[in-house]
């Protein structure tokens, strides 16, 4: 499979630029692709501007996100500000060339970015199966937490962060990336904006995807706006599980209740 890494600066709070950004961009690309990944809130940048932007999964970034991946008949990923039940979400969306589309709620909402305070937590994870692979979509602040990000009996082949990630903790980032990949036996790739936002955040950028065995296969150049394409392979990843099965001695994990007000309501098993 084909992975497109479009690491792109994002006009601030410009939905319809930054969607005509994006059909340009797709316009260029000359290689065939089969699976697009754009970084967080690809249409706004990061911004807790909820209520003026949310739109609901009807409306017109998803419905032109529809199109583009039918007419480029590539499967496009990434997330948006979403509205649904008088409730905002950065929501995550995979769409295939089918026009089918599946969402992800942001799970770990970045409170210092007062993220809490604009946006409802979700609290389903979503794996999506797609080419014969099973890829599973977070975003940004949900790479530090590595339990929500676990792959449970290899329940997912591809992992897939799309993130708006300041500069200022970029080693972060370039740390934990490889970290998922070894820990999950799985390929990681990361995508983030570069530029500068409406709150003077400045993104280098660092978007990258790694080999099961956390090997760099590739990268885009930092502080620029690109595409890297890079393939990569099931069965060698498949093969590389059979012959060694860490997967088999992970520990299970049921957390029942997290009140923690009784010793009785938190209950954990491994």
């Amino acid at each position: 499979m084909k992975v497109s890494l479009f690491q792109t600066n994002i006009i601030w709070e410009n939905i319809e630029e930054n969607l005509n950004r994006l059909q340009k961009k797709l316009e260029s690309l000359q290689e065939g692709t089969n699976l697009v990944i754009l970084p967080e809130m690809f249409s706004t940048g990061f911004s807790m501007n909820s209520e003026q932007l949310a739109e609901p999964v009807t409306g017109n970034t998803i419905r032109t996100l529809k199109e583009l991946a039918s007419h480029y008949q590539t499967a496009i990923t990434g997330s948006f500000i979403a509205t649904e039940n008088n409730k905002y979400y950065n929501r995550g969306f995979f769409i295939t060339p089918n026009k089918d589309a599946c969402y992800y709620d942001k799970h770990h909402l970045f409170r210092m970015g007062d993220e809490i305070n604009h946006f409802a937590a979700g609290n389903q994870k979503l794996i999506v199966n797609y080419q014969g692979w099973n890829i599973c979509l977070l975003i940004c602040y949900d790479l530090r937490f590595p339990v929500w990000s676990r792959n449970v009996n290899n329940e997912y082949d591809l992992l897939v962060y799309t993130a708006n990630w300041p500069s200022s903790r970029q080693s972060v980032w370039d740390t934990l990336l490889p970290a998922r990949a070894l820990e999950n036996m799985c390929y990681v790739c990361g995508v983030n904006r570069v530029g500068t936002d409406g709150n003077d955040l400045n993104y280098q950028g660092g978007s990258v995807l790694y080999s099961p065995k956390g090997k760099l296969l590739g990268k885009v150049q930092d502080n620029e706006e690109a595409i890297e394409t890079i393939e990569i392979d099931l069965q060698s990843l498949q093969t590389f599980r059979e012959k060694f099965p860490v997967w088999k001695d992970a520990d299970s994990w049921i957390i029942l209740d997290t009140d923690c007000t009784d010793d009785t309501d938190f209950k954990t098993r491994i």
